[in-house]
């Protein structure tokens, strides 16, 4: 299968779920906010494909990820009923219950997966765009992930006081956590490293080159001074 009709067939599922989901959704209001994410991204990947055409690997674990979302945006992430799932499909075993869990855990599920699930599109998008190589195209995507992850709980915060009251609450998703901030960052960071991690270990089962191309990454490449000897030296060349 080609990849345009491979997209194309992700693209045609993802609407399906999203348009099923959509009906009926536990707090409408959250609903909508939730799907500002889907709303700019995916007619995004829409309008770039042809000047930027991603691995279907790629475009597949975009595609979890934001299949992920739509269901933690029907429900609201902090009620996603997946241990009563989990017990009606096995008969009644309780995840929560095993793992001595009092809140819903789907919020760090999803935070995992973001991690884990988008790193390596952002590294092809690095290697192909940036041009990136050896140790950077490890630590970028890492470091790119931690750091939106943050700026989105920034987002969720400023959100949630902008709206306030029920939806404020519903979008946060803190379930009485103090550290839910810092604990989903952490969840997308550890998602992140284990994406970095198999791709590496991938990468040096295939790649022979890989430990020159490490060295060469990490190797000063213009000796000279940045900061104010650079500004001289543009000055001089404008002169």
């Amino acid at each position: 299968m080609s990849n345009r009709r491979y997209v194309l067939a992700l693209a045609a599922t993802f609407l399906a779920v999203w348009l099923a989901l959509g009906i009926d959704p536990l707090y409408p209001k959250d609903w909508l906010l939730e799907n500002v994410l889907t709303f700019v991204f995916v007619p995004l990947l829409a309008v770039t494909y042809t000047k930027l055409t991603l691995s279907r690997v790629s475009y597949t674990l975009i595609f979890l990820f934001l299949c992920l979302h739509t269901l933690g945006s029907h429900y609201t992430y902090a009620e996603v009923p997946y241990d009563r799932w989990l017990r009606q499909l096995t008969g009644g075993f309780s995840l929560d219950a095993a793992m001595g869990w009092q809140r819903n855990h789907y919020d760090r599920f999803v935070h995992f997966a973001y991690g884990l699930l988008l790193a390596y599109p952002v590294r092809e998008l690095l290697l192909r765009v940036a041009v990136v190589r050896g140790f950077w195209g490890y630590f970028l995507p890492l470091d790119l992930t931690m750091s939106t992850s943050a700026l989105y709980e920034l987002i969720e915060w400023g959100a949630a006081m902008l709206f306030g009251g029920d939806l404020g609450i519903a979008y946060l998703g803190t379930q009485g956590d103090v550290w839910d901030a810092q604990k989903d960052m952490l969840c997308a960071s550890v998602g992140a490293l284990l994406a970095m991690v198999l791709t590496a270990l991938l990468n040096i089962w295939l790649q022979r080159d890989f430990a020159r191309e490490w060295v060469d990454s990490l190797r000063v490449k213009d000796p000279r001074p940045a900061g104010e000897e650079a500004i001289a030296r543009m000055m001089n060349e404008r002169a």
